[in-house]
């Protein structure tokens, strides 16, 4: 009898070949992409689909794909089958699920699983058969790939020789039906550590919707509190929880999707850009108090805070007429120079970027509370909010909290000609 799997869900495959096949009642073309470890074909040869029905151990035959265990390349560690709709206006919403079933060679069938909660994609990966050890196995996926079958492709390492015409604008998507960006990288991430992004790339897109700034592109940079006082925050990993739900901001936003990163305290480290795939390594290697990592002597930085030097150099890199900028100030407070940080914002409401201030923890943040009453700025640059505890804030409430003030200041500053 088959095994039925729900998504996330894996299970073993004895059988030194197997079929994956897919039931749907739209019409629906079968590719599979071979990956290294890292997530991504070693060439377009890894690249299963009608017009290259035949890779090292793949085979696509009336629709199935044919997998022989034995012939696959040890460099390869999964095999990606992805289902398509044949018709490129239609959506996998449209339709029944899709029904993914792995048989073995005499068409026994071992797994089936049902894809449910397809909406708007029109694109999915539906199961993963991967290496553990020396044994194959499973698992369902069922990740629609908002990005499209083009997208999936490239950010799997496979080239594309797209000569078309340039089509027309897409008109902008209602809530219901969310298109959210995927940027490159995502393709190496674990289907765990992907569908968490996916979700929470969904709660952003949600909130840009619901100030109509979905689309909008922006620079955006994290600067993390490095003072002695956040020792309980560095402690218990809690900034390094915020960068991962930073991260997702930083992909519907940002044109290359990557984050720009500094921790400050007396003075400031600016730290090489946090990316999709590599933000746990970024955090385990990037975020600590004192000693030296990467090469940085985190000692020199210091201990307490000033944040005059980080926000000057910050203003440093801004310019009349550039594109907005979105800066994600987390910090537990102590903005003691009152008047010199009061007329930098004042200074820096000239330039094309937006301050979103975050607090960290049971703090005094004076100045910071206060920013809102602030006078003699050309527009309204800053924001704030404090969060006792942000593990206790979900998504939804954290992005709309983060992005609120984003969008309105837009609109101030492109009419008081901040921006262009």
């Amino acid at each position: 009898m088959s095994a039925a799997l729900v998504k996330g869900q894996n299970g073993g495959l004895a059988q030194p070949r197997v079929v994956v096949s897919v039931r749907s009642e739209a019409a629906v073309d079968v590719s599979a992409l071979l990956v290294t470890a890292a997530g991504r074909v070693r060439s377009d040869a890894d690249f299963v689909f009608f017009n290259q029905p035949e890779a090292p151990g793949v085979s696509l035959r009336s629709a199935a794909l044919e997998v022989s265990f034995a012939a696959v390349p040890v460099e390869i560690a999964q095999l990606r089958a992805v289902v398509t709709l044949d018709d490129p206006d239609a959506t996998f919403g449209r339709f029944a699920a899709p029904v993914a079933t792995v048989a073995d060679a005499s068409g026994n069938v071992l797994y089936e699983y049902r894809i449910e909660g397809l909406g708007s994609e029109s694109v999915v990966i539906a199961l993963e058969l991967y290496r553990r050890g020396a044994e194959w196995k499973v698992r369902a996926v069922g990740q629609g790939y908002a990005g499209g079958f083009a997208d999936l492709i490239t950010d799997h390492g496979v080239s594309v020789d797209d000569t078309s015409e340039p089509s027309e604008p897409a008109a902008p998507q209602p809530a219901s039906d969310l298109s959210v960006r995927t940027v490159p990288g995502e393709a190496a991430l674990s289907f765990e550590k992907r569908e968490k992004l996916d979700l929470r790339k969904r709660a952003v897109a949600k909130v840009l919707i619901s100030k109509d700034a979905l689309g909008i592109r922006a620079r955006v940079v994290l600067v993390i509190d490095k003072t002695g006082s956040m020792l309980k925050q560095y402690r218990n990993q809690v900034v390094h929880r915020v960068v991962q739900r930073m991260v997702p901001v930083a992909t519907q936003l940002d044109d290359n999707g990557a984050l720009e990163a500094y921790l400050y305290a007396l003075s400031f480290a600016k730290l090489p850009d946090i990316t999709v795939e590599h933000s746990d390594e970024w955090a385990q290697t990037f975020l600590h108090l004192s000693g030296t990592h990467a090469g940085i002597d985190y000692n020199r930085i210091g201990g307490r805070n000033d944040e005059l030097p980080i926000m000057r150099d910050i203003m440093a890199s801004l310019r009349p007429g550039d594109g907005p900028t979105l800066i994600l100030f987390f910090t537990d407070g102590g903005f003691a120079n009152k008047r010199e940080i009061g007329a930098l914002m004042r200074e820096a409401s000239h330039l094309p970027a937006f301050w979103q201030f975050i607090g960290l923890g049971r703090a005094n943040y004076g100045l910071l509370r206060s920013l809102d009453e602030m006078t003699d700025r050309i527009v309204d640059n800053a924001g704030f909010f404090a969060l006792d505890d942000i593990d206790r804030v979900d998504d939804g409430e954290l992005y709309a909290r983060l992005l609120g003030e984003f969008p309105d200041w837009l609109r101030a500053a492109r009419a008081a000609g901040v921006l262009r």
